[in-house]
């Protein structure tokens, strides 16, 4: 992490409207705001940190003091004394942040637009409908699992209800908790994490089922509901579901001995055809300790290929997109210089801008599911 120097304390006051007019920013290039970051940064020095996610643009992520994945930047966060945390990632990675923060610690998230359409398509009104519906049609011994890229209101749902939270890396180790408390389990919001992970748990496809929450009974009859082990909500990440098993005989036909590695959020036929499977930390790895001279095809966010193509380049490893029309996370990219750049100037002229601040019972609730992921993690 990047040490910046200690600097006199700045006195922030909140819900105070902007010194200048986000516009303002948005009307200058991007280059035009490096200068203007970086003493921003000297200025607040340790009251401040920025986060920058591993699929962020790069003229973003290179002003990052930590870069990582949504769960390490939020933890690491909390470990600091900062004040602030400006994170350059997506809504629900702020939200996250909150609930692990310390006391009076603000998360600001540059651009309140900066979405995710995997965490979107679980709403808390649908899942509370489905958990009733499943109760009504006699599904019992049921633990609700969410992946983390959620909503903090689903991650209180699943704390409440005696579920955790897990992540990419130990979404098996989660599933076999969940199998010690329960028979079953429903997992949020992405379909693919779950039936990858239960396929590799020995768990056959014919006892996954997937939850449609815009049909009636999930678009499931009871009989089937009852006979299935692993409910999986009708999510998705829209960046790795694009990845095809075509893309995968593509690569081999026309790159033999290139090996394809890819993100598990990619679909089960997609994986099935992978060399190595993993979590954003997992595939850097893999690239990492392989020896010079190996080339991948990796099936993630365009930006993280480009830079570990850079990265280890020097070493003599080839690294392409499994597509090679590149996919792009788009509202990880609706962050840009200018909105890091506004909501640090801000900060200095006295003004909290687009805080993320997680209700506190929603807050205690998903605190206590992050909390029971610990006891699966390692």
């Amino acid at each position: 992490m990047t040490v910046l120097l200690e600097e006199p304390q700045i006195a922030v006051e909140e819900n105070v409207g902007a010194s200048c007019p986000l516009d303002h920013y948005l009307a200058m290039p991007d280059h035009t705001m490096d200068a203007r970051i970086r003493a921003a940064r000297e200025t607040l020095g340790r009251q401040a940190i920025i986060l920058g996610h591993h699929y962020q643009r790069d003229e973003v992520i290179r002003f990052a003091d930590v870069t990582g994945d949504s769960y390490k930047l939020s933890k690491q966060a909390a470990e600091t004394e900062a004040d602030y945390v400006i994170f350059c990632g997506v809504h629900f990675m702020a939200e996250s942040a909150d609930v692990l923060g310390h006391t009076g610690q603000k998360v600001i998230l540059p651009d309140l637009n900066a979405g995710c359409s995997m965490a979107d398509m679980a709403e808390i009104g649908q899942v509370e409908t489905c958990w009733e519906t499943l109760g009504r049609l006699g599904v019992k011994s049921l633990v609700p699992l969410t992946y983390m890229n959620s909503t903090a209101a689903i991650k209180a749902f699943c704390g409440e209800r005696g579920g955790l939270v897990c992540t990419s890396s130990n979404a098996a180790a989660a599933f076999r908790w969940a199998f010690e408390r329960g028979e079953k389990i429903l997992f949020l919001p992405d379909q693919h994490l779950g039936r990858n992970t239960a396929w590799a748990l020995g768990i056959p496809l014919d006892k996954c089922v997937v939850w449609d929450p815009y049909l009636l009974n999930g678009g499931l009859s009871a009989e089937r509901l009852k006979a299935a082990t692993i409910i999986l909500w009708k999510g998705h990440c829209s960046v790795h579901q694009r990845f095809l098993p075509e893309h995968a005989d593509r690569v081999r036909a026309e790159h033999p001995g290139m090996q394809v590695i890819v993100h598990p959020e990619c679909r089960w036929e997609v994986c099935q055809k992978a060399d190595g499977i993993g979590s954003t930390e997992a595939l850097i790895a893999m690239i990492d300790r392989a020896p010079e001279g190996t080339a991948f095809a990796v099936g993630t966010e365009i930006h993280l290929v480009n830079r570990m193509a850079k990265m280890y380049a020097s070493q003599g490893k080839k690294v392409i997109s499994l597509d090679d029309t590149g996919c792009l996370c788009t509202t990880m990219y609706r962050i840009s210089p200018q909105h890091l750049a506004w909501a640090l100037e801000n900060l200095i002229d006295g003004h909290v801008v687009n805080r993320i601040q997680v209700d506190e019972d929603v807050k205690m609730w998903a605190r206590v599911a992050l909390d029971r992921m610990l006891q699966v993690q390692g």
